[in-house]
């Protein structure tokens, strides 16, 4: 069974609709890559799946639940573009804040802090910290409570290099277990770890399918040069 189903999905924000009858479906064990310029329409597609969307049409189903639905709420962890965390606490106290609501205890918390390459500021308030450290946080309150569903907004910006290697063999594992992974970037590069690829652009999707068979029906290598071609395509098919 698909864990999202989507189906023509319209979404408006004032009169513009910025995602145009998008339908695709989301396997589990498989960490799906969301691509596409700022502005594509990723985050909108993400807060639908999650279910704090307003949609003007169309349905999203997640665990052949509504999405939404408060019975979906323990198996989602979601991490938006902003940290999410509270400033005024520490990093252990953000991420054994989330572990409790899931039942865990310190064990979890320790292990997840480690996971996201924050041990040596788990003590220190997140209001201070400097870098993607704000952001790990948030990441770590997504994983604490190992979600069946991870929806993660570029959770690798401002990340150097190595623990963005790092963060994506947790990925890996992560779908390796059975989880579904949903991740978005701009960065082509990271499109490669992706098992899947939705290329979206201009709220819509122009390519579904494997790195590897996205290139190919672009003609190319390189995924830089399968969007653009793929976009010029499509520019080219609508006039």
């Amino acid at each position: 069974m698909n864990t999202v189903e989507i189906r023509d999905l319209v979404v408006e924000r004032g009169k513009h609709e910025v995602l145009h009858r998008i339908s695709t479906d989301i396997r589990p064990g498989v960490v799906t890559g969301l691509l596409g310029p700022s502005g594509a329409g990723k985050t909108t597609l993400m807060r639908a799946i999650v279910g704090v969307q307003l949609v003007k049409s169309g349905q999203v189903t997640v665990l052949g639940r509504p999405a939404g639905s408060p019975e979906l709420r323990r198996t989602i962890g979601y991490l938006t573009q902003s940290p999410s965390v509270y400033a005024d606490l520490t990093v252990r106290e953000n991420v054994r804040y989330f572990a409790t609501l899931y039942g865990l205890g310190a064990e979890a918390v320790e292990r997840t802090i480690i996971d996201v390459g924050l041990e040596d500021q788990a003590s220190q308030l997140v209001s201070p910290l400097s870098g993607g450290q704000p952001s790990r946080t948030s990441l770590a309150c997504a994983l604490v409570g190992q979600p069946e569903i991870l929806v993660l907004d570029e959770p690798t910006v401002g990340q150097d290099p190595v623990l963005r290697d790092e963060l994506w063999r947790r990925f890996r594992k992560l779908a390796d277990d059975g989880a579904t992974l949903l991740v978005s970037s701009h960065v082509m590069d990271e499109a490669n770890r992706c098992d899947r690829l939705l290329l979206i652009r201009d709220g819509s999707i122009i390519a579904d399918d494997t790195p590897a068979a996205v290139k190919q029906a672009a003609g190319t290598d390189d995924l830089d040069q399968a969007f653009l071609r793929l976009v010029r395509g499509r520019e080219a098919g609508d006039q």
